[in-house]
Formats: structure tokens, C-alpha cells, sequence
């Protein structure tokens, strides 16, 4: 797909500095582990990016390490927590803090069952006290910033009057950071995947939060998928943030640090930004991570490229996975070669 290569009007023009946020990746679960933060990163040096959800549980009494672990390269970085016991994810925040992480943002936008039977996700939007008092404990244990990601209404609640004092009550807590998924959560009767979809956009209730709110950093977040989509929504919030089209166009990240952070750097082509992860890859495959692992997240690289259909293939071919190295993603490379050659 061909991406939009004009820079976004007012995506420079408020700040020298632009803000960290100014364009962020979606926290994804099962997709923005470690092993893709570390390929996104090879794509802009500048994007904020965000871990999978982590319930506190699973901090709290499971293997640290394997939840928390990343790469100084990946910051700026955040950890999203899910949970709605104060004491808890505030205990989570510190270790955070201890873990190096820039942020950690509280999920208050998840509508799947499974989230709500832990009383957290979308349905703490109903509970705007009980979210205070987790912002409050959160920022009570640890320096660095607290940030709520969440939805702007819940099933058939779509005033904006909801969202807006939802806002205003955590803020007093607070809360200087809110990332807008602007659309309902329908808690009973869509599926996530659904709820990702069918829910009616309304950005101009995240704008009309930066109105009502000035002093607050509003990032919207919802079906952007193309350049031009984010700098129509810069005139009117702080940031954005992009999830599937960052997941499985990840060349649409390449072009993040000159738009919206106005570097200047010559970008790598795609051979080369595949080509600079040999050595993490190499030292993941002789830690005992399977390539198939760290593969899945390379496989939308040469998305619209003459040869992308065999570099896929190669890539998700479980027969070819098993056991396999360093030298099939070369294979695949050259595969790729091959077929623009043949062009």
C-alpha cells in the first residue's frame, strides 16, 4: 500500500520540541511483546511505545522477568497495567519505575469478558472514583508519569457529558495524560475484535476534551491508518495513536520520525532494517527463543512489494520454522530479490 508521504500540516508547528507522545503504538495484546518493539524501533527511533496489557497478578506473583523484560533501545517506553486495586497497581507502578519504563498506563478500554470478570478494563469507566484512587495510589509510589487509556462511553452511555466527567474526576487525582479510544465499549454482545469496529468513531469528543480540558495531554486513538488521517486529528488533540496499521503495515512507522519529530535522518530500506536485527536475533535464537517467535512480527515488512506473498510464506511455514536460524530470514530476503529481479 502506498503511504501518504506529505508532511502532516501542524504536526511541527506548536513546539520546537515536539511532545514524546506526539505518536504513539497502541499497546496490542499478543502483538507489542519485546520482540516486536525491538523491530518497530528499527523502524523510528521516536514513537512511544507501549507493552501488552499485564494484569498486576501476574507482576505481582508471576515470573517478572518474563513480563517485564525489554531492551534499553525500545524507550520510550510503557507499561500497561490492567487491575483496580489501588494498593496493587500502585506496588506495580514502583516496580515499574525499578524496571526503568518511562510510563505506565492504567486499561480502562478493554471490553473483552475475560477483563471484565477481573473488574478492570472498560467497565472501571463506570467507576470513575475507584479509577482516581488507582491513579492517586499510582502516582503516590512512583516518579515517573501515570497515564489512563480508556473509551468514551460504555454500551448504550454515548453522552459526552460521561466521557467529560470521567476526565475531569481522574484529572483531580492526577492524571495529566488521557488516550482517547474514541468509541464505546459495548460490554455485552460484541466480541473484542468487534468492538474494535462496529462502535461508531466520534474523534470530536477527544477534541472537545482538549477544549474542556487545555491543561490535560489528550492522545486519540481509533482506525487511523493512514498519515494524512493523523494530521487532521493533530489540529485538534495532542497526539495519536496507531495500533493494526502499525502491527501489519509496520513500514508505515518509517516515515514517524521525520512528521512528527522533524528528523532528518535517510531512512533504511527494508532489506536494511531487516538486516540490522541479525545480532538480536542471533543472541534471542542462542537464548532458546524459537525464530518462529520473533518472525510472526516481521511478516507484514514488504506488505505491497513484488515477492512480500513469498517472504510471508517462508516466514509462517512451520516446516521451514522448525529448528531453523538466521539463515531463513536471509533465504527469504533473497527470495524477495529474486522476484524484483524477475520485475
Amino acid at each position: 500500500m502506498t503511504q501518504n508521504t506529505a508532511k502532516p500540516a501542524a504536526t511541527l508547528e506548536n513546539s520546537a520540541k515536539p511532545p514524546r507522545r506526539r505518536f504513539c503504538v497502541a499497546p496490542m495484546l499478543d502483538w507489542t511483546d519485546r520482540f516486536y518493539r525491538r523491530f518497530a524501533r528499527e523502524l523510528s527511533a521516536h514513537a512511544f511505545l507501549y507493552t501488552e496489557m499485564v494484569n498486576t497478578g501476574a507482576i505481582l506473583h508471576g515470573d517478572q522477568r518474563r513480563h517485564l523484560r525489554f531492551d534499553p533501545v525500545e524507550q520510550p517506553l510503557a507499561l500497561q497495567l490492567g487491575g483496580s486495586e489501588p494498593s496493587d497497581l500502585a506496588r506495580c507502578a514502583r516496580i515499574a519505575e525499578d524496571w526503568g519504563y518511562d510510563e505506565v498506563n492504567l486499561n480502562v478500554g478493554c471490553p473483552s469478558e475475560r477483563v471484565q470478570s477481573g473488574s478492570f478494563g472498560a467497565c472501571l469507566m463506570l467507576e470513575p472514583q475507584l479509577v482516581a484512587e488507582c491513579v492517586r495510589a499510582m502516582r503516590d509510589a512512583c516518579r515517573i508519569d501515570v497515564t489512563v487509556k480508556h473509551r468514551i462511553g460504555i454500551d448504550q452511555v454515548e453522552e459526552y457529558a460521561f466521557v467529560r466527567d470521567f476526565v475531569g474526576h481522574v484529572a483531580e487525582a492526577g492524571c495529566n495524560t488521557f488516550i482517547v479510544h474514541a468509541r464505546n465499549a459495548i460490554l455485552k454482545g460484541l466480541s473484542p475484535k468487534e468492538n474494535r469496529d462496529i462502535p461508531p468513531l466520534k474523534y470530536h469528543y477527544a477534541w472537545q476534551l482538549k477544549e474542556d480540558f487545555p491543561d490535560l495531554e489528550i492522545i486519540v486513538n481509533g482506525g487511523l491508518t493512514t498519515h494524512a488521517a493523523c494530521a487532521e486529528q493533530l489540529l485538534h488533540v495532542d497526539g495519536v495513536m496507531v495500533g493494526r496499521e502499525a502491527y501489519h503495515n509496520p513500514w508505515f512507522l518509517k516515515e514517524v520520525d521525520s512528521l512528527y519529530y522533524g528528523e532528518s535522518t535517510t531512512p533504511h530500506d527494508r532489506h536494511a532494517t531487516i538486516l540490522a536485527l541479525r545480532q538480536f536475533v542471533e543472541a534471542e535464537l542462542a537464548d532458546g527463543v524459537p525464530l518462529r517467535i520473533i518472525a510472526r512480527h516481521l511478516l507484514g515488512l514488504f506488505h505491497g512489494i513484488r515477492g512480500g506473498r513469498q517472504w510471508r510464506r517462508m516466514l509462517s511455514d512451520a516446516t521451514l520454522l522448525k529448528n531453523a536460524g538466521w539463515p531463513l530470514i536471509e533465504a527469504a530476503l533473497a527470495a524477495i530479490d529474486q522476484r524484483e529481479d524477475e520485475g
